[in-house]
């Protein structure tokens, strides 16, 4: 490794940059779900909280939460390396991607406030694309250099990322010679990928694994091609990692997992076999190896999916609920089933000696799932209201429906959104982002050349020309994403037109601002977000709102949107504004999750007509069909993501004993 020419000089301007990023920052507003029952942590020892768990795993609220313990260890191990002793500086592993994103912002600030100094650290980063050059915007390396390198003290020479220049020839070599130096890290941070992958690292990589190059899986490179404009030819097929061996070398592991993406990954990794399929799961042999969560990313560890066979439990309504949901998943048992037998042999003896006898229990909470479901998500109007998710008065409501994509209002709630219409109410959605990255260029031009031909536009070629102007990584040009945009737009029109909705009075395009970076990496949500939404809350005024409540992703566009406009309800509450403090929130989910049961305040069931419909008004969306840029894992259009999804939640009321329906969708009601 090169000697340090010395600490980096931060210039004023950059510092000054820094400094507003982390004002920003500071700022943010972290959406968590409503806790109702749950585990009583404080009364089960440590050993017994982590019993089911191989690598021992810290639930936060929220990412920022983590991201701050996890700082607050890197700190501490900073400042506590006593480098004259050792005789050498503290050697420092970092991830890259986008777990660590939160993480490396905070240590931003740290520094900043003079908490730590890296002048005395050496940084390994674990992976890089190959062929990659570190200064190209989609390096791994050069994200990290942005969010966390290029703001702290560290002296360049102090810096070790995998070199994705290296000449084919002297590849193993190199990697030879970085590994002798990765080896023994005092401390290695690294976020853990949907299927449990460390690094490049993927399934199938074995314990003795060094830093070595590799080939990526067609189904890794489609998940980084969304890093390289969705295009998969100009996703490279190859990346340098750090080996498992070397990972292993290291004293202190942390592992990072955010988003309930991630639930299946740290389930299997923190309480499964060791398994080269999930490589993460060989740090179950590490003395010093920890798992930092989020709650979402936990969902299905044991002493949150059933915290029952932990330890001493607070019995809400809701928390039972999802225990005898639990009870006939795991039993195949209609509700009414359920024996006192099956309560004592699945460690639920606590609830039938708080809350029993067992058909007691049953009982209540058939019927409390029964009044969960309701055909007028909107109230029924003269109706008696004592057993219903929503109240008869005011009749009509006024609604506020927020999708954070021009369709995900259709695909979510589409037919609880077409069933208010049809019902009388007045309703309004809000399309809180363009969606303009999300449209395919060849729609684009697809769309040009009908106009060209009917005679209304000639600009065919001039598009022509910005399409292919186009440079991976960077912004689209801004002529480009317009159209893409207003593609979107007539869309979302259209949809709304499908089943009656007036597109010119109850149809509004927020195009609010942290979305137009014109890239996949979205600019900070900041209070002009939040006034654009207060704005037309106050206009609208609704009784009912209704929002995203989709957690996957915490940087991701569906929850930055929720948050702003639940910031926004807030501030409004906060200043008495007397509607906003009677309005009722539902949170929806999007296409692939759902809401537990054990959370769900309203279930809408849909009749065969009405699935139709639904998927008539998702068709509108042409853009997203077949050729969706960012497509994930799911091979799946959206219209059959929604249509499984509501259809499974149909079965599963059906199998505890409640009415067969043919679809239904469930609503969280926040407040």
């Amino acid at each position: 490794m090169p000697d340090a020419p010395g600490p980096k000089a931060l210039n004023v301007q950059k510092r000054a940059n820094i400094a507003k990023k982390l004002i920003i920052f500071a700022n943010m507003k972290h959406f968590t779900l409503p806790v109702d029952g749950g585990l009583i942590e404080k009364s089960v020892p440590k050993d017994i909280l982590h019993s089911y768990e191989n690598i021992p795993a810290v639930i936060f609220d929220h990412q920022m939460a983590a991201s701050e313990k996890v700082a607050d260890a890197i700190v501490d191990a900073i400042n506590s390396f006593d480098t004259v002793k050792a005789g050498r500086n503290f050697k420092l592993g970092l991830t890259t991607g986008s777990t660590p994103t939160t993480l490396y912002q905070i240590l931003s600030k740290r520094q900043a406030e003079g908490k730590l100094s890296f002048r005395n650290v050496e940084i390994f980063t674990i992976d890089e694309y190959y062929p990659q050059a570190a200064d190209s915007p989609q390096s791994r390396n050069h994200k990290i250099h942005t969010e966390l390198l290029d703001n702290i003290d560290i002296p360049e020479g102090n810096v070790h990322t995998p070199d994705g220049t290296v000449a084919p020839d002297k590849v193993r070599a190199y990697c030879a010679e970085f590994d002798a130096a990765a080896r023994g890290l005092d401390l290695l941070v690294m976020g853990i990928g949907n299927n449990g992958q460390v690094g490049f690292n993927e399934a199938g990589a074995t314990r003795r694994s060094l830093t070595r190059m590799v080939l990526l899986p067609y189904k890794t490179r489609k998940i980084q091609a969304r890093n390289f404009n969705g295009n998969l030819e100009n996703t490279p097929s190859m990346a340098l990692t750090m080996g498992i061996s070397t990972m292993l070398s290291a004293e202190k592991i942390i592992l990072m997992a955010f988003g309930e993406d991630k639930a299946d990954a740290v389930l299997r990794v923190s309480e499964g076999d060791i398994d080269s399929q999930y490589p993460a799961s060989y740090f179950q042999d590490h003395q010093h190896a920890r798992l930092y969560v989020d709650e979402t990313a936990a969902s299905k560890l044991t002493r949150v999916e059933a915290p029952w066979c932990i330890g001493p439990c607070e019995w809400t309504p809701k928390f039972t609920r999802k225990a005898v949901v639990w009870l006939c998943q795991k039993l195949h048992k209609p509700i009414l089933k359920l024996t006192r037998e099956d309560y004592l042999n699945n460690n639920l003896g606590e609830l039938l000696k708080l809350q029993g006898p067992f058909d007691q229990i049953n009982i209540r909470i058939f019927n409390d799932l029964q009044h969960t479901i309701s055909g007028w998500p909107g109230g029924k109007p003269n109706a008696d209201d004592s057993t219903r998710p929503v109240s008869s008065k005011p009749f009509p409501k006024k609604v506020l429906i927020f999708s954070p994509h021009p369709d995900d209002d259709v695909i979510s709630m589409g037919g609880t959104f077409i069933r208010l219409v049809h019902q009388g109410h007045d309703v309004h959605v809000a399309y809180e982002t363009s969606g303009n990255v999300a449209v395919h260029d060849d729609v684009v031009l697809q769309h040009m050349d009908a106009a060209r031909q009917l005679g209304f536009g000639g600009r065919y070629d001039e598009v022509k020309e910005i399409i292919a102007s186009k440079r991976p990584g960077e912004p689209e040009p801004r002529k480009l994403l317009d159209i893409k945009a207003a593609i979107r737009r007539s869309e979302a029109r259209g949809a709304c037109r499908s089943f009656g909705l007036n597109d010119n009075t109850n149809v509004h395009f927020l195009n609010l601002p942290f979305y137009e970076s014109g890239g996949i990496k979205k600019l900070p949500s900041s209070q002009k977000d939040v006034d654009i939404i207060k704005a037309l809350m106050q206009d609208l005024q609704p009784n009912q709102i209704y929002m995203a409540g989709d957690l996957a992703d915490p940087h991701g566009t569906h929850r930055v949107c929720t948050e702003a406009a639940l910031e926004a309800l807030t501030q409004l509450r906060e200043e008495g504004v007397k509607w906003a403090l009677e309005c009722h929130v539902w949170m929806y989910r999007g296409a692939w999750m759902e809401w537990e049961l054990g959370r769900v305040d309203m279930a809408v069931p849909l009749g065969p007509d009405e699935v139709v419909e639904k998927r008539y008004a998702i068709y509108h969306h042409l853009s997203q069909k077949d050729i969706v840029p960012f497509p994930g894992d799911d091979p799946r259009e959206f219209w059959q993501r929604a249509e499984d999804r509501t259809s499974n939640t149909a079965r599963i009321y059906d199998e505890l004993g409640l009415a067969e329906y043919q679809a239904i969708e469930v609503f969280l009601k926040l407040f």
